[in-house]
């Protein structure tokens, strides 16, 4: 190995950044080009090169020029995430799912964070479109006309997760919040209950669903069901809030919660002030949170395919990014979701 080149100790970030291949490589004590595929292509290069080539790199402190690469091959190897909080665990299998899945293909994936607000999304994809990234995702298919408007225009691909509509940008993955809505009131119709109330977040897709309960009771005879709306994100001690509200109005049969935090929320609430779960009051979530089977009494909910979801989408955005679709395709996948009987209700 060539010794002639010493990085200086104690060098700063700034000093780092003008680290150069050129610099690694006469430190390894190879070509420039043999330094590129150690570290691209670790597999054509012999096991004691490219241990020399990682031994320069941590030594030099060099960090590859990612920018470079993107000019030179028209891809930035970054695809945009849009969720809407990580107040919440409801959306952690779906991420992981997809940051796993991009990232076995060499893609990195950037998280931003809408706060449910359309001005926010909005403002974050101006910018992203301006970092130029390989692909976007969208949490819901509630976006500002200037959003939606930009992204057709747009030539990367879109993919809209979470929801279900029949106007999508481009590629869509996820379910019916209208679909759950229903679905909960008539099983909860089903098992006897007849005085319901329901607690919100204020956030579109948590309203949609709540308000699918109310509009799906009305259409079996029940009308006087109370509403509590509260602030996104859920967070437990809404939830507990919520059912202060709620019982100022009356002890319903049963509580159907637009997410696990807030039914938790009500569970935390109602231990305190001695109201037994389910005997005096049931209580229904969303999302089957990992935290779902293992309070006390155990949530019924409903259990989404988060996983599946964030795997479908990276699998759709890696066939259009590797060209393996050369025309937009109409994907529309409905993932549905399951209904989860345990002690709450």
């Amino acid at each position: 190995m060539d010794e002639s080149y010493r990085p200086a100790a104690g060098r700063s970030n700034q000093a780092n950044e003008s680290v150069t291949l050129e610099d690694v490589a006469r430190l390894a004590g190879v070509t420039a080009m043999t330094v590129s595929r150690a570290l691209k292509r670790p597999e054509l290069v012999k096991e004691e090169t490219r241990q020399r080539v990682l031994d320069a790199v941590q030594a030099t402190g060099y960090v590859p020029n990612m920018l470079a690469g993107a000019l030179a091959t028209n891809k930035s190897h970054l695809v945009a995430l849009l969720l809407p909080t990580i107040a919440t665990s409801i959306f952690t299998d779906m991420v992981q799912a997809m940051m796993s899945t991009l990232a076995a293909s060499g893609y990195q994936t950037l998280l931003g964070l809408t706060d449910y607000l359309r001005d926010r999304e909005e403002q974050i994809v101006q910018t992203l479109l301006g970092r130029r990234p390989d692909a976007i995702v969208l949490t819901g298919t509630d976006h500002s006309a200037i959003t939606r408007d930009r992204l057709l225009k747009t030539k990367v691909p879109i993919i809209e997760i979470w929801d279900l509509t029949d106007d999508p940008i481009d590629m869509l993955i996820g379910f019916s919040h209208e679909a759950v809505g229903r679905a909960v009131a008539r099983h909860l119709l089903d098992k006897g209950y007849r005085r319901f109330a329901v607690l919100s977040a204020d956030d579109p897709r948590g309203l949609r669903r709540s308000g699918s309960i109310v509009e799906e009771l009305k259409r079996h005879g029940v009308h006087d069901v109370p509403m509590e709306v509260l602030r996104a994100p859920a967070t437990l001690q809404t939830g507990r809030e919520g059912l202060v509200r709620l019982l100022e109005k009356g002890l319903p049969d049963v509580i159907a919660c637009s997410t696990d935090t807030l039914a938790q929320g009500v569970l935390a609430e109602a231990a305190r002030r001695g109201i037994s779960i389910p005997r005096e009051v049931a209580v229904m979530g969303f999302g089957d949170l990992s935290t779902a089977a293992h309070v006390h009494p155990a949530l019924s909910t409903v259990r989404i395919d988060g996983a599946a979801i964030g795997k479908l989408a990276a699998e759709a955005l890696l066939r259009r990014l590797d060209g393996k679709e050369q025309a937009p395709a109409a994907l529309r996948v409905d993932t549905g979701f399951t209904i989860v009987d345990r002690e709450s209700a």
